[in-house]
């Protein structure tokens, strides 16, 4: 079965956020999914590609764990400033475009601060890469 192309709007989520995101993807590369810019692995760059997730409940994020250290231990979730620092994984193993793999719905993004991010909708629902 294949996977669904991402584009711009794709909506994701994180492991470690309270909310859903968004996926912005620059109509640099020229090509369209669905009439969208289409996503790569490098659309990965923190508030330009990956928008926040609402709040942030990670401890290894400093502002969440020195608002739960203020708090007396109590989790205390703090806004998230995404902080990727990798493309996307693994992407479509044959379909490249300027400059890297297709990004498919089952790629994944890894957060410094330990969140795991992943695409919840594509953004469209009828082009399908590997």
């Amino acid at each position: 079965m294949s996977n669904k192309h991402v584009c711009n709007l794709a909506m994701t989520k994180c492991s470690m956020g309270l909310a859903p995101g968004t996926l912005m993807v620059l109509p640099i590369n020229r090509v369209l999914t669905f009439n969208q810019p289409a996503a790569t692995v490098m659309d990965f760059i923190p508030m330009v590609n990956v928008m926040p997730f609402g709040m942030c409940k990670s401890l290894a994020n400093p502002t969440v764990a020195a608002a739960t250290a203020a708090a007396l231990g109590t989790l205390t979730p703090m806004p998230c400033i995404p902080l990727t620092v990798a493309p996307w994984t693994p992407g479509s193993p044959t379909v490249k475009m300027m400059p890297g793999a297709v990004l498919n719905d089952k790629s994944k993004l890894t957060c410094t601060w330990g969140g795991m991010i992943e695409v919840t909708f594509a953004g469209q629902v009828k082009e399908q890469v590997p």
